[in-house]
């Protein structure tokens, strides 16, 4: 048998978390199992996740969203944008356990962003925000334009257009946050210029490995230095043939 063998769905949250020095209090569990059971629910009849089995989910979705607490980026924020928040990973999980901080989680895909204001009514989720429409259009409105702490984003796009969609949304002094994989470093050259075209210090980088064999991850925390020109983000084909 395994260290893991007979967990239920919470304890494997609870103990795996546990393991990467995250608390995570008895009411964020229930929200999660709730939250898991809508998010099986929803992938019936829509494609939100691959992954279905509760090791998976627990240790793939929702722990490591959680994993961004170990970075600086989140050490202290009041404000969160998750930009491509799919099913809402890893912006409404990390709402869950900070509730009082504002919450934006946007999305492309309206089918998706519906599921998300589901889940937070379900779950009675105050101070949280979900919104349609493509990051480069809603980082030119005002009301979100450089108005947040911290920008977050999970395997949404390499790095360089990942900091174009996500610096615009961020005040001076605020975070960046990239969730990448074990091979980020391919792209962190590239990303790096952007960052500093789009007002941003050079990154820190954090590696952390998932319990039970459930991968590694490079959280990397880019501290926005400068206000990003008006001209950024591009259009999303620009971005896409000509990243900076």
């Amino acid at each position: 048998m395994t260290e893991r063998d007979g967990l239920c769905f919470r304890d494997l949250i609870a103990t795996a978390a546990g393991q990467l020095g995250i608390e995570v209090t008895q009411e964020a569990l229930d929200m999660f199992e709730e939250y898991r059971r809508l998010l099986l629910a929803a992938n019936e009849v829509m494609n939100l996740t691959s992954i279905t089995d509760d090791e998976g989910i627990a240790l793939r979705h929702f722990v490591d969203s959680l994993t961004c607490i170990l970075s600086p980026a989140a050490a202290d924020y009041s404000s969160l944008v998750d930009v491509g928040t799919g099913a809402g990973f890893p912006g409404l999980v990390l709402h869950i356990v900070r509730p009082s901080r504002h919450t934006l989680l946007i999305d492309s895909v309206g089918k998706k962003v519906s599921f998300v204001q589901h889940v937070c009514r379900e779950l009675g989720l105050e101070n949280v925000e979900a919104v349609h429409g493509r990051a480069e259009d809603l980082a030119k409105k005002v009301e979100y334009r450089e108005s947040f702490d911290l920008a977050v984003a999970r395997g949404v796009s390499k790095l360089s257009p990942l900091a174009e969609y996500c610096l615009p949304f961020v005040r001076i002094g605020g975070w960046f946050l990239a969730m990448k994989g074990p091979r980020a470093d391919e792209e962190l050259e590239q990303g790096v210029r952007a960052a500093q075209q789009l007002g941003g210090a050079m990154p820190e980088v954090l590696e952390v490995v998932l319990p039970y064999g459930h991968g590694e991850r490079k959280l990397i925390s880019i501290r926005k230095e400068k206000r990003t020109a008006s001209r950024f983000p591009r259009r999303h084909a620009v971005i896409a043939k000509n990243p900076l």
